[in-house]
């Protein structure tokens, strides 16, 4: 398939698509005219890439781990280098850190609605709309 359909399927921008590419996370066939030309596949490869840069990893960590992903449910892992398994490891404990800021500042949003929805900072219990008819 050819850069815009992959980009269309996955939506991701072509811009990107190349990137990837540039990167070694994707390869590409050329046609005879130099167009790329995607295999089927890797529509979930763009997928999984998507998926392991919104979790935070960055790309030199992400292509270490795509070759031992052949399969979104099955990983295999050959000779793990060390160096892989230590960037791995910051990586996950970069994004443990994450989660935790996170999940502190999601708590720390759910009081202070809580509070504004208990309050409202007026005196008829919170409610909302207007405590009286407003003229126009």
């Amino acid at each position: 398939m050819r850069i815009g359909e992959l980009s269309d399927r996955t939506g991701t921008p072509r811009r990107l698509l190349r990137y990837y590419e540039e990167q070694g996370l994707l390869t590409s066939d050329r046609t005879p005219n130099g167009y790329r030309d995607y295999a089927e596949r890797t529509v979930d490869r763009v997928l999984q890439i998507r998926g392991l840069l919104e979790a935070g990893l960055p790309t030199r960590a992400i292509r270490k781990v795509l070759p031992c992903i052949s399969d979104p449910r099955m990983i295999h892992v050959p000779d793990a280098a060390p160096e892989t398994i230590e960037l791995l490891e910051r990586e996950r404990d970069r994004m443990t850190e994450r989660i935790q800021c996170l999940t502190r500042n999601r708590d720390a949003i759910s009081g202070y609605l809580d509070a504004v929805r208990d309050t409202d900072g007026r005196d008829d219990g919170g409610r909302y709309g207007p405590a009286a008819p407003v003229a126009v």
